[in-house]
C-alpha cells in the first residue's frame, strides 16, 4: 500500500514538474524575439507541441494573403508587378522558342493570355480564394518537406537528440519573424508606391536578382538572416546541443548553398525564372 502511494506521489510530482516547466505560447512568441536561446532551452524540457509551429504557419499564410490583396489594390504597384512578371515570362518563353520546345506563335499566345489574366485580377473574389488556396498548400508542403530535411541532417549528420516534432517547432516558431517581414514589406511598398519583394539590399537598390551579383546582394537581408539564425538556435536547443556553431554552419550553408544551386538551375531552365522574385 505504501509502495503504491509512493508511486502515485512520484507520478503526481513528475506531472507537476512538467506543468511548471511548460510556458504559454504567448511567452514563446515574445521569447523567440527577446531571448531565443533561453526560450528554446525551456521548450526542449517538455514534449514538442503542434501549436508552436501551427500558429506561426497559419499566421504567415493569413498575412501573405492579406498583403497580396493590399498590394494588388494599388494600381501603380499592380502595373509594376505585371510588367516585371511579363518580362520574366518573355525571357523564359524566348529560351523555350530558341530551344525548339515552343513556336513563336505559341509563345505569343501564351504571353497574351497571361497578360490578360493578370490585368483582370482585381484582388478580390475568386482570385483571392484561388491565391489563398495556393498559398495554403504550398506553405504547408514546403514547411513539412524542409522541416524533414533539417531533421534528417541534424539527426544523422550532427547527431542531434530530438524528434521530427522537435524539428517542426525549431523551424516553425521563427516564422513569426517572417510575419514581421511581410508587414514591413507592405508598409514600404505602399509608402513608396513600388513593389518590394523583400527588405534586402538588392530590393532597395532595385537590382536584377536574376544575375549572380544580384542574387548574392539579395542575401543581405536582415529578416532572412535573423530567421535562419533563430532556426539555428532552435535546432541546437531542441536537439540538446551544447554548441550552436555547427548548427549555424549547417543552416546558413543550406540556405546559401541551395540558393546558389537554384540560381544556376533557373539559368539552365529559364522557365523556372518566372517563379523567382
Amino acid at each position: 500500500m505504501e509502495e503504491l502511494n509512493n508511486d502515485e506521489l512520484k507520478n503526481d510530482s513528475s506531472e507537476f514538474d512538467e506543468e511548471e516547466l511548460e510556458i504559454a505560447h504567448t511567452d514563446k512568441l515574445v521569447g523567440v524575439f527577446t531571448e531565443p536561446s533561453a526560450t528554446f532551452s525551456d521548450m526542449a524540457k517538455t514534449p514538442a507541441k503542434a501549436i508552436d509551429w501551427l500558429l506561426p504557419i497559419i499566421g504567415i499564410i493569413v498575412f501573405t494573403i492579406l498583403s497580396q490583396y493590399l498590394l494588388m489594390s494599388n494600381p501603380q504597384i499592380k502595373y509594376e508587378t505585371i510588367e516585371k512578371q511579363m518580362t520574366k515570362m518573355e525571357e523564359a518563353y524566348k529560351g523555350m522558342v530558341d530551344g525548339g520546345t515552343m513556336t513563336q506563335e505559341q509563345a505569343d499566345q501564351a504571353l497574351e493570355a497571361a497578360r490578360t489574366q493578370m490585368e483582370n485580377m482585381s484582388g478580390g473574389g475568386i482570385q483571392v480564394v484561388l491565391s489563398g488556396v495556393g498559398i495554403l498548400f504550398v506553405t504547408f508542403i514546403l514547411f513539412f518537406v524542409l522541416a524533414g530535411v533539417y531533421f534528417l541532417l541534424v539527426k544523422f549528420v550532427l547527431s542531434g537528440d530530438g524528434t521530427y516534432a522537435s524539428a517542426m517547432v525549431a523551424y516553425g516558431l521563427p516564422y513569426y519573424v517572417l510575419i514581421l517581414q511581410v508587414i514591413v514589406i507592405v508598409i514600404l511598398s505602399l509608402s513608396m508606391n513600388r513593389m518590394f519583394t523583400g527588405v534586402d539590399v538588392a530590393s532597395f537598390l532595385d537590382m536584377d536578382k536574376s544575375t549572380f551579383v544580384g542574387f548574392l546582394v539579395s542575401r543581405l537581408d536582415i529578416f532572412s538572416i535573423w530567421f535562419y539564425a533563430l532556426i539555428s538556435i532552435g535546432f541546437a536547443k531542441m536537439f540538446k546541443s551544447e554548441s550552436t556553431v555547427k548548427y549555424f554552419i549547417l543552416i546558413f550553408g543550406l540556405w546559401l548553398g541551395f540558393g546558389i544551386v537554384f540560381h544556376f538551375i533557373t539559368k539552365a531552365v529559364p522557365f523556372l525564372g518566372m517563379f523567382v522574385q
